[in-house]
């Protein structure tokens, strides 16, 4: 009987539980992954071997023979044996050592066998399993590591034959979100929400064999979701060729772990700095380009300034904060026929001064900013300000009535509360993506003015923008009817408050400093 997702979700939790006493919640995913893919390809390669022994006569074939066979006609990629040629020889499968689980040095055992699958299986699986520091007994005792697979050993087999795709990157989808509902910022950092990615995807909407990149790529979300949107949408999502660079090299693995779980083979997934060391470059040592790059990079990260770098259009981010230059690292990304990039960031680069102010302008005058998206605010599971989707398009590609302008969208208050953040529904999604795919004449009039379904949006030309300082803030083009309408007698009563909590304070200040002495500050 098929395996639904709502077993295998719950079996798998049980194992991840068993963490508790162990590690805090925050870094279980650094041994439930690897664990997990580890169990997935050992009982995958165990089903093929089973359909490689039931359809050929073994007698009649030498040990070179059958071994070609199989690899040829039934497996695609090997699980080794680790101590070959000697009394401890076993391979290095989920099931052989599961059968050692009560032996003393369980911990290098796994440790051996998922460092001999990826050498066996350099093409594949090289650095797949990250550091694997949690395989030591002073990170994890062998006790809680050996309850952990006993606890995920109940979880039926992870194959093909057993359970689809879609149950399989289902389940390592839940246990991502899972751990990052009850962990907070580490988990964050490497999570976007789905339905923030979804958003994302079908406003750059990915079509059958192009190209998409993420410079921050964290678990490989936007990947795999931008080939399951095309899939939706009756496209072929295997098709794409997938591209991530990711700073952590464990963060890597779990997304390469996550992409092979979703059945996506055509992905290549390094590890680097992406402002630092692009990993992703042509012949000629530039910067390689892609049909859509999407990302959600750390927000406001301190970082080393370019010297002379050209991806520098514009000028040089501060070093108070990276956030521009990773827009202008996936601008240089953009195939100029037909590239298209959606980033998430803070506020806070709409508006902000010095030379992201010069940066801002010189994306604004060679027109490559198409749309600013404002998002409600606590979607995030590391932070909870306000944060926008910039859209970006190569010269040639925006439409002949987006040129020389921008289209903002205000959906800050689309959003339904949830248990630890707000959250976007589906028809919040769809509203949005109608609300940017609408056509605008060029005086910018609104749709739906008055906000009544949460949504208001704009075209505004770049004559008006450049007026207003090369300011992009939101406010300043699209205004919600509820702020609109404001009550002049509240804003009054809060001016009040504050005024007599100010003076409150002020009185005090100066009691204190006449009791030591101190006069002068009276006025």
């Amino acid at each position: 009987m098929a395996v639904t997702q709502q077993e295998i979700e719950n079996r798998l939790w049980d194992a991840a539980d068993e963490l508790r006493v162990a590690m805090p919640e925050a870094q279980y995913s650094s041994v439930v992954f690897p664990l997990m893919f580890w169990k997935y390809l050992s009982d995958t390669w165990e089903h093929h071997h089973q359909e490689f022994l039931d359809e050929n006569d073994l007698d009649s074939l030498s040990a070179e023979e059958a071994r070609e066979i199989e690899y040829r006609d039934y497996q695609s990629f090997e699980i080794p044996f680790i101590h070959p040629g000697t009394v401890a020889e076993c391979r290095a499968s989920w099931v052989s050592i599961l059968a050692t689980i009560t032996q003393p040095g369980l911990g290098r055992r796994v440790r051996a066998s998922l460092q001999a699958i990826e050498t066996a299986n350099p093409a594949k699986f090289s650095r797949l399993f990250g550091s694997m520091t949690w395989t030591s007994e002073e990170v994890l005792s062998g006790e809680v590591l050996a309850a952990v697979m006993q606890a995920m050993d109940r979880t039926p087999k992870m194959h093909e034959g057993n359970m689809s795709y879609d149950v399989l990157g289902g389940a390592y989808e839940y246990l991502l979100k899972r751990f990052s509902d009850g962990s907070g910022t580490r988990a964050g950092q490497f999570f976007t929400p789905r339905e923030v990615v979804e958003l994302l995807v079908e406003i750059l909407a990915p079509k059958n064999r192009e190209s998409v990149y993420d410079p921050t790529c964290g678990s490989g979300g936007m990947l795999i979701a931008s080939a399951n949107l095309l899939k939706a949408h009756g496209g072929h999502g295997y098709t794409l060729s997938l591209y991530g660079q990711e700073a952590v090299s464990d963060t890597a693995g779990v997304a390469r772990m996550n992409l092979f779980m979703h059945n996506l083979t055509q992905f290549q997934v390094e590890v680097g700095d992406t402002l630092k060391d692009p990993r992703f470059k042509k012949p000629d040592g530039s910067i390689a380009t892609f049909d859509v790059i999407l990302a959600n990079p750390p927000y406001s990260l301190k970082w080393k300034p370019w010297s002379n770098d050209p991806r520098a259009i514009g000028g040089v981010a501060t070093q108070s904060s990276a956030d521009w230059a990773f827009v202008q690292h996936m601008i240089a990304s953009m195939d100029p026929k037909k590239g298209r990039a959606g980033v998430v960031l803070p506020h806070g680069v709409l508006f902000r001064g010095g030379q992201e102010a010069a940066i801002r302008q010189r994306v604004l005058d060679d027109d490559l900013l198409e749309a600013v998206i404002g998002l409600p605010a606590n979607l995030f599971y590391n932070t909870d300000i306000p944060t926008a989707i910039l859209v970006f398009r190569a010269v040639d590609t925006k439409a002949d009535e987006r040129q020389k302008g921008v289209l903002f969208i205000d959906a800050s208050t689309r959003f339904t509360k949830a248990k630890n953040r707000n959250v976007l529904t589906g028809a919040d999604i769809a509203d949005v993506v109608t609300a940017y795919s609408s056509t605008f004449d060029f005086d910018g009039n609104p749709i739906d003015p008055d906000g009544d379904d949460g949504i208001v949006a704009r075209f505004v030309p770049a004559t008006e923008i450049a007026a207003n300082g090369y300011d992009l803030n939101i406010g300043r083009y699209v205004k919600q009817a509820a702020a609109e309408s404001e009550n002049l007698g509240t804003l009054i009563n809060a001016y009040n408050l504050a005024r007599a909590k100010r003076q409150k304070t002020e009185a005090r200040m100066l009691a204190v400093l006449a009791d030591a002495g101190i006069e002068g500050f009276d006025e």
